[in-house]
């Protein structure tokens, strides 16, 4: 009966606190950062609750990620300079320094 009594008294809430402190209640969510183009092609720029960084891309002729029939979605980045970077590299035409040869 002791024994019981002890698991009712001691173990029981400790276990209880201990799964709603292992329990993780948050939600990870993107948010939109920023949007532009570049040659032939729009993008979205959104951020995740992890820092990670990624891109929508469409044709320009397509209006919005939404509408459009098709998008690409980009790895992530470590920060926004990099994506903008892979972007106007890879689709917006341009010739930086930074653009892989």
């Amino acid at each position: 009966m002791k024994l019981i009594k002890i698991l009712k008294v001691a173990v029981i809430p400790v276990l209880t606190v201990f799964s709603f402190l292992s329990t993780s209640n948050t939600a990870l969510a993107d948010y939109l950062t920023s949007n532009g183009a570049g040659g032939e092609y729009r993008y979205e720029l959104w951020s995740s609750d992890n820092n990670d960084y990624y891109l929508k891309i469409w044709s320009n002729d397509q209006g919005s990620p939404e509408s459009a029939q098709s998008y690409s979605t980009t790895q992530s980045f470590p920060s926004t300079r990099e994506a903008l970077i892979y972007f106007d590299c890879n689709y917006g035409g341009q010739n930086l320094p930074e653009c892989p040869r």
